[in-house]
Formats: C-alpha cells, structure tokens, sequence
C-alpha cells in the first residue's frame, strides 16, 4: 500500500516483520483490531527471513556498507498539549557482524569451457537438461559395493580391477561452477536463522490452533545424526530404528529401550541427580560409550555440564514428538524458515491488517501523566494514532529502555555442497547431525543439511546450515568444522568428505563419505539473540 494513502488512526501499529511481531499482528488482527504492519526493509522477516543465492549476496554487500545517519527532523509541531517525543533508532547494524564470503569452487572452469573451440553453445534446454545429466552420473553402484560387503565380510582379493578404458568410460559427475551458482539463484532460500520445529512443540501446536498451518508446508527431518571418531554414525531415535540399527548389539537395543522407557516418567532415582550433570547420570545408569554419546549429544542435544533435570526434560520433549509425523521429532517448512512469519503476516492481512515496506516511524508520541504511547510518526512525517505500539527490539535506542536486555552470540555458516554428508540410497534426506566439540574450549555445534525437495537448494547440490554458541567470531567457531567435514583448501587429507563450493559466514547480534562432496559456498553468520521480552504499558519491546 501507497503511504500517503495510509488512515491517520489505528488501534494498533507494529514496526517490525519478524515472527514476534507477525505473531502479534495476526493475533490482533483475528480479534478484530485496526493494525498497520510496517517495515523499514524491503523484505518480511526480518532476521527470519530467507533469500535467494543473489539476494543473500546483496544483503552481504548491504551490510558491509557503512550505514549513513539519517537526519533527524523536528517534529514538534506535531506535539498536542501533554505530550513528548521520543526518537527511535534508525538501523539495527550492530545485530550483524563479521560477514565473510568463501567460494571453493573456481570460476575458471567455465570461462574456459566458453573459450574452447570444441565448447558446446549452453542454450536454456541444455542448462535445464544439466539436473538430469546430473542425477545420472551421480547414481553410482554403492548399492551393489554395500551388498557385496557384508558386516563382518572383508572383500575378495581376486576381485577384477576396472581397465583405464573401462574407468573412462564410466560418467563422471560434472562440476558445479559459481557460475552456475549465480545462474541458477533462484532456486535457492537460504534462512538467515536456522531452526527446526518440534512436531509436538508450542510454535507447531500454535501453527495448527490458529489455522495459519494451512498457509504453509512441512517435510519431516528423516535423519538425526552424529559426528563421532572422525565420522558421521546415524543415531536410532525411534523404535524401528532401534532394532534396525547395525550400529548397536544387541545388549545395547534393550539398555536403550529400558532407559527410554524410564524416562517418560520422573522417578525418585531422578530427582536424586538434580543439580547434577545429566553424564554423570548416564554413566551410572551403565549405557556404555556408545548410548551416552547418542542419548547426550543427539538425542537430550546438551553438553556434558548440563544438570540432569534439564536434560531429562530435553529427553522427554524429544520422545514425545517422535512418532506424530515421521521417525524423527523435527519438522522443517518447504521454502525456508522464511515461511513462517509471512504466513501469520498473511492471516493478518486476510482479517484487515494493512503492510507497507521499505517504510518505518521515526518517533513515538507519549503522553507524560500515563507514559503511554498516544501516536507515532513514520518516515514521511505523518501522524498516526494508536492505542497500543508494538516495535522490534532492533529499532530501540539502548537510552529508552528500562531493563538492560541480556544478549548472547550465535555464530552461523551457511555451506552450499555438492552432495550429502552421508550418502544414502534416498536423494530425499533432510538431516540434523550434532558434532561435539572438536577441541577443548570449541563450542558444540548443530548442523541442518537439507536436500532440493525441501525448494531450498538447486538439484545437484545441499544446503547446510551450522549454529553454534559464539565463543571467537563465526569464522573462528566453525572453520574447525568446516575443515574437518567438509573438503576444502584448508582441508588436510579429506578426499572422502563433502566439497565445499561456496561458504558465506556473518556475525549476528548470527562422515566421512565414499564419494567427495565439497561446499560450494559458505556463509558465515553471528547472530545477537535477546533472551527476554519487556512490556512498557503500552509499548511493547519485541525481543528474539
């Protein structure tokens, strides 16, 4: 909608698109409140928000510019007898740090298959044909290698070696260039955060309540995996895997259904271990390396120090939401985490909530006797009544609120590689792989990998996400993962990892396989997280 067609009275005005305010917005607006939904960006969401591969790369660029400060105007004039202003930050910057940018696949390669004369012209129908030359090639006969190999079995030594023809003429995967990257960038939605919903959780539960669920779709995470004595193992959550599991004895299956099993109830043996660490609790439970490993990291997803209340609480949660929508507890929206704030901001607009980007308001309108906002002035310096003023935490000046809000550090990369972390019969994988920490004093990390069926990545390529608890800067968090994991240049001896293409990594107030995957791109993200919400009569500070 046009500003200068915005009404002059509203009940409620809310700046900011994130899921906090699209949450609040739509709950207003069902109630049959007048609310105006503005943004000073030029995309919802906010820190939620997903992008393509060329719109992340200029919002990278946007943030490595230096903000100018905006002038700031008298509006005086528009004061009615009791009143005083009160000015609102003009940039929320200092939320983004440290946005670094790493491409490992070389451009190179297709400038010079452009200059070479046997070079074939790449028409649209031949680029459009490169996803299926390239599930072709990648279907490689590990199937008949694994059968062969049975648990137990070493292969035969008199097995026939492949002739140098024989090797050439079996098809090789095709290279992924940044070029193709950048050509085919709108096939990607990369999250600037990166979430997953538990499947009996309080967003999914408000999801099916309010009805928004229908605006948007879901896929079950299929796997939860672990990165243990330098590989990544698959962790059996569920009862089927359990006993499918090749992983565990046969012991170690009824250790670890007996212990799930008691977990569901709290006991007196339990509470003993309160204020506890919830290891020491495995161990005397006597599960063996094994179980610890996968019920620590993976399954209660603590750290070693975590006391044994909260990570039985974190064990229970886990096993409540397996079983409601597949054989793991999390969901993930198709289209990126980006989905979700829109699809309350679409409600909000189905019962009357009017939205205008790229447009925001300068100051508030307080009555002095009550400390209540009675006004506000956007961008064009046009008066707006409300009742009731909602506004993210970002656009607040440290000066106007209260409380001092308590912030911690994520760091985040974003990986774009050439295949999956564990290959699998399934090019349908949507993995959460948890890696302990790989040195002293290195945070815990979690890692999401999705596939193209999640509409988050090109065919050809995954998309990964890594979150972690910032200790250094993102890049000094995750390139430790990163190198281990993933094949890239500063990789040692990690020819049977995932290839890194490219990397992206931001500050933000943010396994081996048989066959190399490499990232193509990385991001790198720190992220700065508020972990309270403070209500001012009727302002309130919308905090993530």
């Amino acid at each position: 909608m046009a500003a200068e067609e915005l009404p002059s009275e509203f009940d409620v005005v809310i700046l900011g698109t994130g899921l906090a305010e699209s949450v609040v917005a739509a709950a207003f607006s069902r109630v049959g409140q007048r609310v105006l939904h503005l943004d000073r960006r030029s995309y919802y969401a906010a820190n939620w928000a997903s992008f393509t591969f060329n719109s992340l790369l200029a919002w990278i660029q946007q943030h490595h510019e230096e903000p100018q400060p905006e002038e700031l105007h008298d509006w005086s004039s528009l004061l009615e007898e009791g009143e005083e202003l009160i000015y609102l930050s003009d940039s929320d910057s200092a939320s983004v740090r440290n946005l670094q940018v790493f491409c490992f696949t070389s451009e190179e390669d297709e400038e010079e298959e452009a200059q070479s004369p046997d070079a074939p012209n790449t028409t649209e129908e031949e680029s459009a044909g490169f996803n299926s030359k390239y599930e072709e090639t990648n279907q490689k006969p590990e199937e008949e290698e694994e059968a062969s190999q049975t648990e137990g079995e070493e292969p035969e030594p008199d097995q026939p070696t492949p002739t140098a023809a024989q090797i050439q003429s079996e098809p090789t995967k095709k290279k992924i260039s940044y070029a193709q990257l950048v050509k085919e960038g709108r096939r990607f939605n990369i999250d600037l955060v990166s979430k997953l919903l538990y499947s009996r959780g309080s967003l999914v539960d408000l999801l099916i309540k309010s009805n928004v669920s229908r605006y948007a779709e879901f896929k079950n995470v299929t796997r939860i995996l672990t990165y243990r004595h330098g590989q990544v193992e698959q962790v059996p959550c569920s009862r089927a895997d359990v006993f499918a599991s090749r992983q565990l004895s046969v012991v170690e299956k009824r250790k670890l259904m007996r212990y799930l099993t008691s977990c569901v109830e709290e006991t007196e043996e339990q509470r003993a271990y309160n204020g506890r660490p919830y290891l020491e609790f495995l161990c005397d439970q006597q599960l063996g390396d094994n179980l610890q490993h996968f019920l620590l990291h993976s399954i209660a997803m603590v750290t070693e120090e975590t006391p044994t209340e909260e990570g039985l609480a974190s064990t229970r949660h886990f096993l409540r939401s397996l079983g409601r929508y597949g054989n793991t507890p999390f969901l993930f929206p198709v289209y990126g985490l980006g989905e979700i704030p829109q699809c309350f901001c679409r409600m909000c607009a189905v019962f009357g909530g009017i939205y205008c980007l790229r447009h925001s308001v300068t100051c508030l309108l307080v009555e002095k006797e009550t400390n209540r906002c009675k006004a506000v002035i956007d961008s064009r310096g046009q008066r707006i009544s409300c009742s009731h003023f909602v506004v993210e935490d970002g656009f607040v000046g440290v000066d106007c609120k209260r409380l001092a809000t308590p912030t911690r550090f994520l760091s985040r990369a974003v990986l774009i590689t050439d295949g999956s972390i564990l290959p699998s019969n399934s090019d349908q994988q949507v993995s959460m792989i948890t890696v302990p920490p790989v040195a002293a004093g290195c945070p815990t990390v979690k890692m999401v990998e999705l596939c193209p069926s999640t509409m988050t990545c090109m065919p050809g390529t995954h998309l990964v996400h890594l979150t972690c608890q910032s200790v250094g800067s993102a890049f000094e968090d995750l390139s430790p993962v990163v190198t281990r994991m993933f094949r890239t240049p500063q990789s040692h001896d990690q020819e049977k990892n995932p290839s890194g293409l490219c990397t992206n990594t931001l500050s933000l107030l943010p396994v081996c396989r048989e066959e190399p995957v490499c990232p193509l791109v990385s991001v790198l993200i720190r992220y700065r997280c508020c972990l309270s919400v403070e209500k001012n009569l009727s302002v309130l500070w919308c905090l993530y």
